[in-house]
């Protein structure tokens, strides 16, 4: 079984940053892997070590700064990497759900994977639409929020148990070749290794641009634009009290009868 990981490097900001036009400061940033994705790549390492998954690929899209922390997947266990980057997207502020499942599509033909593991969702866009996406390009089955993923996958199929609203959990099986989005807490993602480390810098890491993948670069035009970054001014003001529990607890009942909570 061939397993294919989406992995995502994503902008961490500081408590304290500053806004220069739709972008925050640079001084203020730092990247990282994608949380999410962390989780699908120790599921899939699972797979591997059990002897159910052959072979781990990861695939990101992102320019060469991002090699470092695709190496991170490749540190933690996965065999080699596929990283996409075409001229074409240097200008795009924002890649939209569409352009990203037709990139990942492209790579997924190309690769011919029987699983592919995705993060829920990203966090610095929050979108978590892409694997339902992705699958409904490829024409694979999909579960998403996946929170237990058994390993035995008798007769080709995944048994997963997926997140609802409210509590729900729904438990349900699915036909390989599929896509699952791995939700947090499916797992306990291990630390890279210094052995590890140091094999990554070894393993392939496969850069390919839209000509490699058979991409028409006219068909990537996303739809969506920043326009504008703001600070969202506070809505509430925060009252601070000092003193004994018993003077702090009258202030707090006086100010839940101006509110009008209490009587």
């Amino acid at each position: 079984m061939k397993v294919l990981v989406t992995v995502k490097e994503v902008t961490t900001i500081e408590d304290g940053f500053e806004i220069e036009g739709t972008k925050i400061s640079e001084k203020y940033l730092s990247t990282d892997l994608n949380e999410w994705d962390d989780y699908a790549i120790e599921e899939a390492v699972q797979l591997q070590e059990e002897g159910i998954a052959d072979e781990i690929v990861t695939v990101t899209i992102g320019p060469e700064e991002c090699e470092e922390t695709i190496r991170k997947a490749l540190a933690k266990g996965a065999n080699r990497a596929v990283r996409v980057w075409d001229d074409t997207l240097e200008d795009t502020d924002l890649l939209d759900v569409s352009i990203t499942s037709e990139i990942l599509r492209a790579v997924v033909e190309d690769e011919d994977p029987d699983l592919v593991l995705m993060g829920v969702q990203a966090a610095d866009d929050n979108f978590g639409a892409t694997g339902v996406f992705l699958a409904k390009d490829i024409g694979y089955n999909w579960a998403a929020v996946v929170n237990h993923l058994e390993h035995d996958f008798e007769d080709g199929v995944a048994t997963v148990r997926r997140e609802l609203e409210s509590g729900v959990e729904e438990y349900t099986d699915i036909e390989l070749p599929a896509v699952l989005t791995i939700q947090t807490g499916i797992n306990e993602p291990r630390y890279a290794s210094l052995r590890g480390i140091r094999q990554a810098q070894r393993k392939d890491l496969n850069c390919k641009d839209f000509v490699d993948l058979s991409i028409n670069k006219d068909s990537i035009e996303s739809r969506l634009s920043l326009t504008e970054m703001y600070e969202p001014e506070s809505e509430s003001d925060v009252v601070i009290w000092e003193g004994d529990a018993e003077k702090t607890a009258f202030q707090l009942s006086e100010l839940l009868r101006e509110k009008g909570v209490v009587g």
